[in-house]
Parts: structure tokens; sequence; C-alpha cells
């Protein structure tokens, strides 16, 4: 096990965002949270990367190394491909002495061969398109070697063709660094072709649990509702 959440809350004023959220990630598991916007899922990521704090409950992080890829790639316009991939090295305060130039150059390489970008540390991000503005996003996230991988909405805005590539190396990245990977998603697609197991969240709460097959032919109304897309059913407030 590598994540572990334990009777989690969370509020924002007077909105409870979380409210007693329980699961764990284990080595090698990709993990995808799902459901509709406003329900939780990205305060999820926040906590477990330590970026919030919960107001209850515990939460406990098996690895000093956390990677996490964007929905927006947030790629720094004004830098090379390269210095993108490498900022973690170079900026760290932990890691900055660590590596020389030498190194971090065979670093961010292999980083960038791993997501099936070899040979553009010298383009711009404006120069990509979005899937591969997406896979740099990537090789920056594991560019540490992290035991846990993050991934904020990775296929949000995408081509069915890139979001297929985007899908392919999230599971690959898992069994390169036999990472525990966390999806947050409301793409079918990246749920049934990533993940092992789901969590649905709705209204800070997490309302329904299993695997994607499962998911797409459960008859639980709260499943039957997000997959369908139907605007009746228990979670109808969250649409309007």
């Amino acid at each position: 096990m590598l994540v572990k959440l334990e009777n989690v809350y969370k509020k924002f004023g007077e909105k409870e965002v979380l409210k007693d959220i329980n699961f764990s990630v284990d080595e090698g598991e990709i993990l995808a949270i799902v459901g509709f916007s406003g329900t939780g899922k990205s305060t999820i990521l926040k906590i477990i990367s330590g970026l919030i704090e919960p107001d209850a409950g515990n939460v406990w992080v098996f690895s000093e190394e956390i990677g996490m890829a964007f929905q927006y790639s947030a790629l720094f316009d004004s830098l090379t491909i390269f210095e993108n991939v490498a900022f973690p090295l170079m900026e760290r305060k932990d890691l900055k002495k660590r590596y020389n130039e030498t190194q971090i150059t065979k670093i961010v390489s292999e980083k960038l061969d791993l997501v099936g970008l070899a040979g553009i540390e010298n383009k711009f991000p404006n120069e990509l398109s979005g899937g591969m503005k997406k896979r740099v996003s990537f090789a920056r996230a594991i560019v540490t070697n992290p035991k846990i991988i993050l991934y904020d909405e990775p296929t949000s805005g995408l081509d069915p063709v890139s979001s297929t590539v985007i899908e392919d190396y999230i599971v690959s990245l898992s069994k390169e660094l036999n990472a525990a990977s966390i999806v947050v998603t409301h793409q079918i697609s990246t749920i049934s072709h990533t993940s092992e197991r789901v969590i649905m969240l709705y209204d800070g709460n997490i309302v329904w649990q299993g695997t994607p097959p499962e998911l797409i032919t459960s008859i639980d109304p709260y499943a039957y509702q997000f997959i369908n897309g139907e605007k009746k059913g228990p979670m109808i407030a969250a649409v309007h």
C-alpha cells in the first residue's frame, strides 16, 4: 500500500467538500476517481500531494516522491521542453545539488523517451500539439521516479486518438515505475482503458465503487446515471 485515506473530511467555508472518505491504493495499481464536476475529486489529489490539509481524518502517503500531471499540462511557455522536464531537478532544494548537468540531460532524455517524445528537448510548448504537451507533463511528473502518480483529467480536451495514446502511457508508466496511480476523470474511455478500480464521488461521499466493467453494466442508480449521462437520478442536483 502506498496511499491510504481514512475518515477524511474537508470543508471550504460552509461547504463540505469531502465527507468520511476511505480508500487505499497499492503499488502498481491504477485507481480512477470519477463523478460530476464539483464533487471533490481534485480536492482529494491536493490532499494526497500535500497542497492542502484535511480538516479531519488520516492520510498516509508511503513515498517521499509524488508526481502530478495537471489538467492543462501547466508547462512554462518561455522554457524549452528540456527546461520544463528538468525543472524539478534544477529548482527543488533537495534535488538541485544531487545531479550534475550531464546527469540531468540523461534523465530528461530517458523520461521523454518513456513517453514517446525522444529528441524534442529544444522545442518550446507552443510548437507541440495538445497531446504532446500532455506527454511532456507526464515526463516532468515522473522525472524524480515517483512511486505515486496523480493525474487530473489527463485526457480532457483531447480527440479520441490522442486520448488513447495518453491512456496507454498512463498504463505503461504505472508498470514501468510500479507506481500507485490515481486518475481523476469523467471520460468513460479513460476509466475503461486505464483503471483497475473505480470510486465515484457525489456530494463529498463515495457513492459507488467497483471495477470498470462493473461500472459500465451496473444498475446502481448512481453508476447508471453517470454512465448514461441521465438528467434524472440521485445526482440530479449536480447537473444544474
